[in-house]
């Protein structure tokens, strides 16, 4: 974030000082949680959905063994209604990052972190109360059953009743719920989240959210009550209040002016994203629900809403200063994007840890959408950060799972991939751009190019290098050859540690090259050393054959496969990144948070230094050179657990 970007949103981010306890209790959460905060299904964890189950079976039930007659569709639709409100925020939620993740007509310029995305992960637990209850409601009201699809007198009712006492009662309640008794045990927990995104709409304390849900339930209830209800009126009106919801705590603005322009009164009847975000910067603003005329009515509109909205239209997209170009792994990644499942994005990609029952439910979905990639598919803006408030970066996914790259009738294909995106970051001005894979090609068919394109292999030496624990005096090194496994070689030996090679072929060719002298030795002993530097060659058998707490360094940028439980396996080359870089709130694939591979660090790194080379072919910068200035500027290697 650089000074123009902070100046133009600095009345909206400033706190005022009549606020500052508010404001620090809101970055609290719930400082002193009231009665009746937390969910009663907390303790079920991801299994929370059990307890929809018995009145999903009763239903399903009912609608297929019963007379034609006797069936109650309305009923039967609550469980796909309940699938469809899952689907809807998470539309909301993708469209979200990735809009936020371009940067225009952002709203707020600040960082999201993992505690807030930890905080908000049970943003579903207001679907289940509600089906919950829509289940109670259908089986013990008579009125419920069986409704007709379509009545305009319940439709017209809903809209009055909502337009009159839910949006009236919510604005006072509202205020209420500001008071500091109230606001310090409950609402403090909603404002937790300054930087908002469509699920924080619905992170509030249990208590809380069952009062919502008496307000939102005046609509339903009245036209059940006096036999004017219909599917449009309980499935629309929902639908409606997640709409809103979810627009509503965008942290862009999406409102195009000319509908204000056509319809002036609009400005009463709806709400903008920068109206509500300037509630949860305020904090004594903006306290109308979806309808802001009782904030007119009330003097509490806040006087800059105006000014923000028209600001946050015209905020262009962000230009980066260094792009990272990654693609995806397996065929379930696409889930573990900072633009798929939030819950899953901020922590490892590990199957055993990260394991959810949905995961198998999604199934038919994953393997569309790793065809359609097959088919079609274009690089696109997936993550934001900035580093040391004045290095901005983007990461740009290639829509190709790892498979595809072995494949010689995809290579085409993912080459062009590439060069559009090394182009595309050229004419934006990027200074830096990091590759996954070696990227001469690109530099010699476009000569002229500005960007540097750094592949990271010195970076990723370098912290292989700094990983061999001190006092070692032999390694085993075992991979395919290439320029890394050289230079790791060359480098061992230069520091007088004797580096073991377990083929012959391997050994005569890391002999020539390399020039490492008796350092290097060729061994058909698997015992002699307990520290092996390994990347893609390395087999089962081979490490079955390797003595029990033998330490595997990966310098590979895919993790090894585990399966000795008698042994110690380190991270694929990576560091843990420092405070000053921003925005970090998903994990890069399997590595923990806040640590980012050595291959994102160099381009990081290259930026910052402002070195004008490009590190890709059989290129490798100066391998100390690089170690030092990471460390410079707050990066830290990750200590080997053993």
């Amino acid at each position: 974030m650089n000074g123009t970007k902070w100046s133009s949103i600095n009345n909206q981010t400033n706190i005022t000082t009549k606020h500052e306890e508010e404001f620090k209790e809101s970055t609290d959460m719930a400082s002193k949680p009231g009665i009746f905060s937390d969910w009663p299904w907390k303790p079920l964890g991801s299994y929370k959905y059990v307890v929809l189950a018995p009145w999903v079976v009763h239903s399903i039930y009912s609608y297929t063994m019963k007379e034609e007659t006797e069936r109650d569709l309305t009923n039967f639709l609550i469980f796909p209604f309940m699938l469809w409100r899952i689907l809807h925020n998470q539309i909301w939620i993708t469209l979200s990052r990735y809009r936020t993740s371009k940067g225009n007509n952002l709203i707020v310029d600040k960082s999201i972190d993992f505690d807030q995305v930890d905080r908000e992960s049970n943003w579903d637990d207001q679907i289940i109360l509600h089906t919950l209850l829509s289940y109670i409601i259908s089986m013990s009201m008579a009125e419920a059953r069986g409704l007709p699809f379509w009545r305009t007198d319940g439709v017209v009712k809903t809209i009055l009743l909502h337009m009159g006492p839910v949006e009236f009662l919510y604005y006072w309640f509202h205020r209420a719920l500001h008071h500091h008794y109230l606001y310090s045990r409950y609402h403090s927990h909603h404002h937790s989240s300054t930087v908002t995104q469509p699920i924080s709409a619905v992170i509030h304390p249990f208590a809380e959210m069952v009062v919502y849900f008496m307000l939102f339930g005046i609509p339903l209830i009245t036209t059940l009550l006096t036999g004017t209800a219909s599917m449009a009126v309980v499935f629309g009106y929902l639908t409606y209040i997640d709409f809103m919801n979810n627009m509503g705590h965008c942290n862009f603005e999406l409102i195009p002016n000319c509908l204000f322009s056509v319809f002036p009164p609009l400005k009463y009847l709806m709400y903008t994203p920068s109206f509500h975000s300037l509630h949860h910067t305020q904090f004594r603003t903006n306290y109308s629900l979806f309808m802001p005329f009782y904030d007119y009515i009330y003097d509490t509109m806040d006087k800059s809403t105006d000014r923000v909205y028209e600001t946050s239209l015209k905020r262009a997209e962000d230009l980066p200063d260094v792009v990272h170009l990654t693609h995806l792994t397996k065929f379930e990644s696409i889930y573990h994007l900072r633009l798929g499942f939030s819950s899953l994005a901020s922590n490892p990609d590990d199957d055993h840890q990260n394991f959810r029952w949905y995961m198998w439910v999604m199934r038919p979905f994953t393997i569309c959408s790793a065809a359609f990639t097959w088919i079609y598919g274009r690089t696109f803006v997936s993550d934001r950060h900035t580093f040391d408030e004045k290095l901005r970066m983007q990461t740009w996914m290639v829509p190709r799972y790892n498979i595809q790259y072995f494949l010689k009738w995809q290579r085409d294909s993912i080459n062009r991939l590439i060069e559009e995106a090394i182009l595309k970051a050229d004419k934006k001005g990027v200074k830096g751009e990091e590759v996954n894979r070696n990227g001469e090609m690109y530099i010699k068919r476009n000569p002229k190019l500005k960007v540097k394109v750094v592949d990271g292999s010195s970076l990723a030496v370098a912290i292989v290098l700094n990983s061999i624990p001190p006092g070692t005096k032999q390694v085993v090194l075992r991979a395919k050859l290439s320029k890394v496994v050289h230079a790791i070689a060359f480098a061992l030996c230069q520091t007088g540690i004797q580096v073991a090679v377990l083929h012959e072929e391997e050994h005569m060719k890391l002999q020539l090259s390399s020039k490492c002298g008796t350092n290097l030795v060729l061994t058909k002993s698997y015992h002699h050393s307990r520290i092996w530097v390994v990347g893609d060659g390395l087999t089962e058998e081979e490490q079955n054959k390797a003595s029990k707490g033998t330490i595997f360094i990966p310098f590979s940028q895919f993790p090894l496969k585990k399966i000795r439980q008698d042994c110690f396996y380190h991270t694929t080359p990576a560091m843990i990144a420092p405070p000053s870089l921003n925005n970090l709130h998903s994990c890069e694939n399997w590595l923990p948070r806040r640590v980012m591979s050595a291959w994102r660090v160099a381009g990081i790194v290259h930026a910052m230094e402002e070195w004008n080379v490009n590190e890709c072919g059989d290129t490798i910068f100066n391998i100390d050179t690089v170690w030092q200035a990471a460390l410079r500027h707050g990066f830290r290697p990750l200590p080997i657990s053993y």
